[in-house]
């Protein structure tokens, strides 16, 4: 017995271990998994179709940093204050706190941010040497708009060319001023201007070969969206007044008079076709009926759409489709669905009392014009383009509601913003990227959300429905600097350090060292591998799950790896 005593005397560190340290034994060796930060596809990001990295905006937004959150955000979108009102935020279905409690407000932020820059007078300069290279886009919507932007950013000379006498495209004539006001879109696209953009309003591009050649564009893009509201034969008497929605709504941009008369019939179930409603009400309209074939369940329009419209006093003919129109009135027949969920005819019919029937049964892109111009393909109504959005004519490429796909602003500012890199790449003679390989976004049991205590999401405040239809007022409000904070610091980071310190803290080897932060903001960690025996308690306690485990390779190339969040 003393001679054991007599052997921890003299090397005392030979089978306990120091208590202010943890660092006496390499056990690195006894490793067979290693921790590894990663950066994983939040579901949020997964979901944007304008692409945006919304964590990343956030997480700059949670400590007050806003410029350089909207700066993040306006990398991948330079109309955040008007996405902020009228995105319908596919973002926040896939949020994974949905699944705790309630999705984060990500468009509120969004809006507050790009509300504070207009505020602010925030400016975004041009760094890019200029390439001399022209480019023309055709189209002033959200699509030409973020490819216009884009282009300009890389250094290009970018002229846009709009039919109409004001630019924006359908923001400014399919969408109400209730919705978005002139002041917010007119102060984002001045802000694309002043990047050197040239417009030109009231400019139709009719001949693409000519524009072209007329003068020296080097590429172009094409978004010139779907302005044409789809008809349908509806028998008619000669005295019964019946327009498409978009005229009516375009008529309402530019104040021009409009004989709708006290009660209105829509015909149609989209999103448009609750402006019409919404819009007739506000032009004097004292009844506004929507007539729909399907049931709510089947029915395109966002439910927020049809909820702030049934507030207004719209009302919704179900399973009911118009048959003739006449002076004062509509005839209306019941339908039923079959097995497939197809509307068939039921032989029932009811009049309705109308005045003006407006028909809102969608939107088809003018391309007649493009039949001139070699190489372009048109099929079923849309321009034909690969994944890079490219026609078949070298340097000229198109997106936004001119091709096949989901048509919404959102969208259409991807579309813009991929073509643009596209164009970019063609204009330098640079071989095209390759495509990523797809990430699946990291689901809410990779995280550990028993560190995240319930704070549910915060509801921006709104003009009382009793108010609205006298007037085109704005009626969603944003939210206040405190409640924008608040609700930023809501995103659980799905998939990226935020750097809570928990590996920091719990790591029983000491082996993790803080770095600080990179170029972007982002936090850093180190870890010694000689020292970490890969226990994973850092993994088990990051509330991210931000870092993973992995085997341990055959072979170590070297004895310390020091790992930030970016890596995988």
């Amino acid at each position: 017995m003393d001679d054991v005593r007599e052997a921890k005397s003299e090397h005392p560190f030979a089978t306990t271990l120091d208590p202010g340290s943890s660092r006496t034994n390499h056990t690195g060796a006894w490793r067979v998994e290693r921790p590894v930060y990663r950066h994983v596809l939040p579901p949020c990001q997964s979901a944007c179709p304008a692409g945006e990295a919304v964590r990343d905006w956030l997480y700059t937004a949670e400590d007050g940093s806003y410029e350089a959150a909207w700066r993040r955000l306006m990398l991948d979108n330079p109309l955040p204050a008007v996405m902020g009102r009228i995105c319908y935020h596919p973002c926040e279905t896939a949020c994974n706190r949905g699944l705790l409690d309630q999705s984060v407000g990500i468009n509120s932020v969004e809006r507050f941010l790009g509300d504070e820059a207009i505020k602010q007078g925030w400016t975004v300069q041009v760094t890019a040497e200029p390439t001399g290279r022209r480019v023309l886009v055709v189209g002033s919507g959200p699509a030409g708009l973020s490819a216009a932007y884009q282009l300009a950013l890389r250094g290009h000379q970018v002229t846009v060319r709009e039919a109409a006498a004001k630019l924006g495209g359908m923001m400014r004539y399919g969408i109400p001023r209730y919705r978005l006001p002139r002041e917010v879109l007119d102060a984002e696209i001045a802000r694309i201007a002043a990047l050197g953009v040239r417009f030109e309003t009231e400019s139709c591009v009719d001949d693409l070969d000519e524009a072209l050649a007329a003068d020296g564009f080097d590429a172009a893009f094409l978004g010139v969206g779907a302005q044409s509201g789809k008809n349908a034969y509806i028998p008619a008497g000669d005295s019964a007044h019946m327009l498409d929605a978009l005229t009516m709504l375009a008529a309402a941009e530019d104040h021009w008079p409009l004989h709708l008369g006290r009660r209105v019939a829509v015909y149609g179930g989209g999103n448009t076709a609750m402006d019409a409603a919404r819009t007739a009400r506000r032009l004097g309209a004292t009844e506004a009926v929507v007539v729909y074939r399907r049931t709510r369940d089947r029915m395109p329009a966002h439910e927020s759409e049809l909820e702030e419209a049934l507030a207004e006093g719209v009302t919704v003919r179900w399973l009911s489709t118009i048959t003739h129109a006449d002076r004062g009135r509509v005839a209306v027949e019941r339908m039923e669905l079959d097995e497939t969920g197809f509307p068939q005819p039921t032989g029932e019919f009811e009049t309705l009392a109308a005045d003006t029937v407006v028909l809102a049964l969608g939107q088809s892109a003018e391309l007649d014009w493009l039949a001139r111009a070699p190489g372009i393909a048109v099929s079923h109504g849309t321009i034909d383009v690969d994944s890079a959005y490219a026609t078949g004519r070298p340097g000229v490429y198109a997106g936004g509601d001119a091709i096949d796909g989901e048509r919404t602003a959102t969208q259409a500012i991807g579309h813009g913003a991929a073509a643009a890199r596209a164009i970019d790449r063609y204009l330098r003679g640079v071989a095209a990227e390759p495509a990523a390989a797809p990430q699946n976004p990291i689901p809410i049991d990779d995280l550990n959300t028993w560190y995240y205590s319930d704070a549910p999401a915060t509801v921006r405040p709104s003009l009382e429905a009793a108010r609205r239809v006298d007037t085109f007022a704005e009626i969603v409000h944003g939210l206040t600097e405190d409640n924008a904070l608040y609700e930023a610091r809501r995103c659980l980071s799905c998939g990226n350090c935020f750097g809570c310190d928990n590996c920091y803290g719990v790591c029983p080897d000491n082996a993790i060292t803080k770095l600080g932060f990179d170029a972007d903001g982002q936090p850093r960690y180190s870890i010694d591998l000689d020292y970490c025996k890969g226990c994973g308690l850092c993994a088990e306690e990051c509330p991210a799950g931000a870092i993973a485990m992995m085997t341990e390779p055959a072979e170590e190339g070297t004895d310390h790896e020091s790992i930030g969040m970016h890596s995988e």
